[in-house]
């Protein structure tokens, strides 16, 4: 996994756990009254609105690079497995020297 990848998982983590906190503050703050109340469940619902789909595009984009590795893989099968095998004995040196 290269750290495009790790830091899109971790913002995808985050907006789930954003959206979710934010459902529950919209729950909260639906059983109040008044003009504030009103617009701040308005502005808070489409705010996660906004996430939700922020979240669904991220997602939608990591299934399509999963797929573009695959058929990379798949098309170029040695030479992947030659270069997977020459990083990890990279890293074995590397850790190796510690």
């Amino acid at each position: 996994m290269n750290a495009a990848e790790i830091n899109t998982d971790r913002l995808v983590s985050d907006l789930k756990s954003v959206t979710k906190e934010a459902e529950e503050l919209l729950k909260t703050v639906a059983g109040e009254e008044g003009d504030g109340s009103r617009e701040v469940h308005r502005r808070l619902s489409a705010a996660i609105e906004s996430a939700k789909a922020t979240y669904r595009r991220l997602q939608e984009q990591a299934v399509e690079g999963a797929q573009a590795t695959d058929r990379v893989i798949r098309a170029h099968p040695y030479e992947s497995l030659g270069i997977a095998f020459g990083v990890g004995l990279l890293v074995g040196l590397l850790v190796a020297r510690k």
